[in-house]
């Protein structure tokens, strides 16, 4: 049953006087949330794109939203390594987990610097809740600067991610605070829309994509639970299936060096015209974004960028970063290696005016370079690579064994209307292989 389908049945059992249960009380109190935000109502026809609410910085308070008397506000400074440990102890413990408890994302103080520290960040935005009596933090949501461009329109705002609530405190409705607060915060900063993602249907979605799979080791994927056997296969046949090459194939592909940044930047601007949500990198943002921190080596980085250089031109370049999933209750297996695939950029199709033909020459680059981002992947350890039906993406993932994963990804804009922009999806929800995506946007 679809989400809107689910609150239209909530609505009329309340109107016969039903009583709900738990789960479906949540799922009411979150539709009555965001009926009171500016973003557009579930099926709603979008006739005129923009600002739902036009609003100054005057029109804003400067006391923040009031708490349960027991909770109190945090400011939190990810540059204290006390503050740093707090968010990712609660984000380790009560983040994202799957439903047998057997996956956990495992967070490193690397990753929260890359994540939450671009260019242009405001600690402020950094927002936890903790008990009064114990000082224990117990929420938290992050808001980070990401101008966009949407059909060419440019949207002045901020990303708001990883938002958390402990476990055993969620029946306090601290998520919608939390949300608003964080709204409240950037709102003085002028900053009036936001874009965000979520595995739930909200009011109301841009656009929709999915999450795809590579297994890269499906061996250890079987024994820890994460893939399963196919009827009338083996096992051994599947791991023959998934087997990379040690080495590449494709010339004069290395790893990015700063030396690069200026050609890699102009050649993104150039490749990402085409899509209808874009982030509008300024030269630093993207720079953060695609060679991290510099002054760690290869084995500590987070983001891995690698060009193509042809008689001094960068034609090609691929990223992907590193989220590993601690393994619980595993005596055999501790960690799983996960990459996602992040920006890439090509000129394959720059020259080539029949379209048709363009993504043809684009299909065939792009799975060759992607095929050499998983290679990349197994050497540093690598599980599982994983990306969404965004940017190109369907052009090689049946090549390249992707296999349709069950998640589904939702983007929001907040305080914008727009016409839906295509995740790369077909009507029911499934990856459309013969259509690409016109989002551009790659969300952590």
């Amino acid at each position: 049953m679809s989400q809107n389908k689910a609150i239209e049945e909530l609505l009329k059992k309340l109107a016969e006087g039903a009583q709900l249960n738990e789960q479906q009380q949540k799922q009411m109190k979150d539709y009555k949330f965001w009926k009171t935000q500016p973003v557009p109502d579930l099926n709603e026809k979008i006739t005129e794109e923009g600002p739902i609410e036009q609003k100054t910085v005057a029109d804003i308070s400067i006391q923040p939203y009031p708490l349960l008397k027991e909770f109190e506000w945090a400011d939190l400074d990810l540059n204290n390594v006390e503050d740093r440990d707090e968010v990712f102890k609660l984000l380790y413990e009560n983040y994202v987990e799957d439903a047998d408890s057997t996956f956990r994302f495992k967070y490193s103080s690397e990753f929260l610097d890359w994540a939450l520290k671009p260019p242009g960040y405001k600690k402020e935005w950094h927002v936890g809740v903790r008990v009064k009596a114990s000082g224990r933090l117990i929420g938290f949501i992050a808001g980070t600067p990401a101008d966009l461009q949407v059909r060419s329109k440019p949207v002045k705002a901020v990303e708001i991610n990883f938002i958390c609530v402990h476990k055993k405190l969620r029946s306090k409705r601290l998520a919608p605070i939390l949300i608003k607060e964080v709204t409240r915060r950037v709102n003085l900063q002028g900053i009036f829309q936001a874009l965000y993602t979520a595995g739930v249907v909200l009011p109301s979605p841009v656009s929709v994509a999915r999450y795809n799979h590579r297994p890269i080791n499906w061996g250890k994927l079987h024994d820890v639970g994460f893939s399963y056997l196919p009827d009338n296969v083996t096992k051994t046949q599947m791991i023959a299936k998934y087997t990379l090459r040690n080495e590449g194939k494709l010339k004069n592909l290395r790893r990015a060096e700063l030396k690069d940044f200026d050609q890699v930047f102009t050649l993104l601007t150039k490749f990402q015209s085409k899509y209808e949500l874009i982030q509008d990198f300024t030269r630093d943002e993207l720079k953060h974004w695609l060679f991290g921190d510099n002054t760690l080596s290869n084995d500590k980085k987070v983001v891995h960028t690698f060009v193509v250089e042809e008689n001094d031109r960068i034609t090609d370049f691929f990223s992907f970063y590193l989220l590993p999933f601690t393994i619980l209750d595993n005596p055999a297996h501790n960690e799983l290696g996960i990459a996602y695939l992040f920006y890439y950029a090509s000129d394959a199709e720059f020259d080539e005016s029949d379209s048709a033909k363009a993504q043809a020459l684009l299909k065939k680059r792009l799975t060759d370079l992607i095929g050499e981002a998983l290679i990349i992947a197994k050497s540093l350890g690598v599980d599982v690579f994983n990306c969404v039906s965004c940017q190109d993406n369907n052009l090689f993932l049946q090549d390249l064994k992707f296999g349709e994963g069950d998640g589904i990804l939702n983007y929001y804009l907040f305080n914008y209307k727009s016409r839906i922009i295509s995740g790369g999806l077909d009507d029911d929800k499934h990856v459309d292989y013969g259509n690409v995506s016109k989002v551009g946007v790659v969300m952590l």
